[in-house]
């Protein structure tokens, strides 16, 4: 791992303004002795190359800890089926900031308009760090450096374009943020207490492992109205890593590009609210452990893989397995593969009023994969309907369960583990709400006190199927036969 270069802070208070562009700086004075801020002289060697592709060093345990081998996401995104592909590199022990071009370690900095550029191996182009405050206006940000250790950027937000480190506030209005090298996140949060307010910026990362906006160890960022581009493997376009962090999102347009980048990637508590997220290479969102994502009213597109996926690798990035995605308003599409897949871990979808698309005809998968220990690794899923209009087969293997729980007029088309594989699956409905049945299919638990009047069960439209129950986890059905509307039955196993 090259050895990294950070500010010199015995140094006195210096700024050396960029000779490209005109700017304006302000600040308050730091204790005497004290470096408050400094910009690094501009680098006159040619951009550090991207290192070579990292091994798959880090193995991953499924529950009951048990190793299973190979390289889980860790935080840069599943991939389709193979283990994932994990960050790579040597990382530190401890947190690294690296350098900034312009950079502030105590006290205030104020920068108005001009560009900011940083080129060597990790070198950010905005750090703030310890107690320091940051305020850049108008600004353009560029680095063409890659970081030495993926882990690093991904964990303290080594080679950021922007990067608030250890307790430091940044707040950023308009202008742009650009990074190319590998490892090069665009706007970074690390640390508790460290935040990152952002608006009407565009941020455009092209590396592997570089994504667009991030928080890591408890580290907080706010975005307003961003245009946020990735194009690089692994290279979510909202993303939390190890220690988790809070990102908050209102408006703007998020896409990735690259193979194994979801939209949004959450170890920690993401929400996102009026934004248009797609990911042309991988899954709308992905969130591992006990971690969620909230959205209202916005759009997301997964384009490969699946729509939404739940899923504990065991790397160490995220703790828990009980990972929660709620939707309300707005539309979710999976271009391919499940709407939502659940895998070694326990999931929960809460869904009111959301568009919503599979064009695989998968709605909801629960299913072992490559993570966890063979036998114990399938998923407990749980999705929660209101308002919902919801197409598709639901689907569940010998080692996971599923839920379908629907209220307040929602109507499920579909069948429900059609396979008969199930550990269990179980269907909820209150008055308001169908179950349209599009193939024979096996439930363990029926819970349709309002459905049920006499032989015949009311909201179920069986056209000419049947659908089977577990005999002796259905006492209140007595083990009978019940005619449902539209032809079809309701039968004991």
């Amino acid at each position: 791992m090259h050895p990294f270069r950070r500010s010199d802070d015995s140094r006195p208070l210096r700024l050396i303004l960029p000779t490209t562009a005109a700017a304006v700086f302000t600040f308050a004075a730091a204790p005497a002795g004290v470096a408050a801020a400094s910009e690094a002289p501009k680098s006159h060697h040619a951009p550090a190359a991207s290192p070579p592709a990292p091994p798959g060093g880090k193995g991953k345990a499924g529950k009951g800890g048990k190793p299973s081998g190979g390289s889980p996401p860790s935080g840069h995104g599943p991939s389709s089926g193979d283990g994932g592909i994990g960050p790579g590199g040597t990382g530190s022990t401890t947190a690294v900031s690296g350098r900034g071009a312009l950079s502030a370690s105590a006290g205030s900095l104020r920068k108005t308009g001009g560009s900011i550029r940083a080129a060597s191996l990790d070198e950010s182009g905005v750090l703030a760090k310890d107690s320091s405050t940051l305020t850049l206006e108008g600004v353009t940000v560029s680095t063409t450096g890659a970081s030495s250790s993926s882990d690093d950027s991904s964990f303290y937000g080594l080679d950021a374009g922007v990067l608030a480190f250890s307790g430091a506030s940044i707040e950023e209005t308009g202008g742009s943020v650009s990074t190319t090298g590998a490892g090069a996140n665009g706007v970074f949060s690390y640390g508790s207490g460290s935040k990152i307010t952002i608006a009407k910026t565009t941020i455009t990362a092209t590396g592997q492992y570089a994504h667009g906006i991030m928080a890591s160890g408890g580290g907080a960022i706010t975005a307003d109205d961003l245009d946020v581009h990735t194009s690089g493997a692994s290279s979510a376009s909202i993303a939390t890593d190890r220690g988790g962090g809070t990102i908050t999102v209102v408006g703007g347009t998020y896409t990735t590009k690259g193979r194994n980048s979801p939209g949004i990637y959450s170890t920690g508590s993401i929400e996102v609210s009026d934004a248009t997220i797609e990911a042309i290479g991988a899954e709308a969102a992905v969130i591992e452990g006990s971690n969620s994502v909230t959205v209202h009213d916005s759009e997301l597109t997964g384009t490969v893989n699946r729509g939404v996926m739940i899923y504990q690798s065991f790397s160490g990035d995220a703790g828990g397995d009980d990972g929660v995605f709620s939707e309300t308003g707005g539309s979710l599409r999976a271009a391919s593969g499940p709407l939502f897949f659940v895998t070694n871990a326990t999931g929960t979808i809460n869904l009111k009023g959301v568009r919503l698309t599979a064009v695989s005809g998968v709605l909801l998968d629960a299913a072992a994969s490559t993570w966890g220990t063979s036998g114990s690794n399938g998923g407990d899923a749980t999705l929660n309907a209101s308002g919902e209009t919801l197409n598709g087969s639901v689907e569940v293997d010998g080692v996971s369960r599923a839920v379908v729980r629907l209220v307040d007029d929602s109507h499920l088309t579909g069948a429900i583990n059609a396979a008969d594989t199930a550990k269990s699956a179980t269907l909820a409905l209150d008055g308001s709400s169908w179950w349209t049945v599009t193939g024979t299919s096996h439930l363990t638990v029926v819970e349709d006190r309002a459905g049920i009047s006499g032989s015949t069960v009311t909201n179920i439209d069986g056209d000419g199927h049947t659908v089977t129950y577990d005999k002796a986890a259905n006492p209140s059905l007595d083990g009978r036969t019940y005619r449902l509307v539209g032809g079809g039955t309701l039968t004991p196993a």
